[in-house]
């Protein structure tokens, strides 16, 4: 099932949680794409809430290349890097992976140099979803 909102697109999976962040950080990096930054918001909220909640992670997911080259052209993009990738469960118990939709992140900034350059990033995102 597909799941898109204005500045994010994913799918439900048919695979349990853990087997569905592991098959995301193989299909990132199929693309190029390195983890620089992990949040386990489960692990979070239990530690500084001490509140329960799903099982719910945010991957930092950068491509080195691709970012140098959107860096170079705009330096104040980093406010906008990463590419955040959550896998979560959903109410119903299945598996959620949402991806940052560069284009709608990158087209905030006003530049048409950078959507161009958004989209090559979001249909390399698009490829790791495809492969779930």
């Amino acid at each position: 099932m597909d799941l898109n909102t204005a500045y994010a697109f994913g799918k439900t999976v048919d695979m349990p949680y853990g087997e569905a962040e592991q098959k995301v950080r193989e299909e990132l990096a199929k693309e190029g794409f390195g983890v620089l930054t992990e949040i386990d918001v489960r692990r979070k909220f239990a530690e500084k809430l001490q509140k329960e909640f799903r099982e719910y992670i945010i991957l930092g997911a950068c491509n080195p290349p691709l970012a140098y080259e959107a860096l170079t052209r705009e330096v104040d993009l980093g406010t906008l890097l990463p590419c955040n990738v959550v896998i979560y469960t959903r109410d119903d118990y299945k598996t959620a992976v949402m991806i940052m939709d560069p284009v709608a992140a990158l087209s905030l900034i006003g530049n048409p140099e950078m959507v161009e350059f958004a989209k090559k990033v979001a249909e390399k995102m698009r490829r790791v979803l495809a492969a779930l």
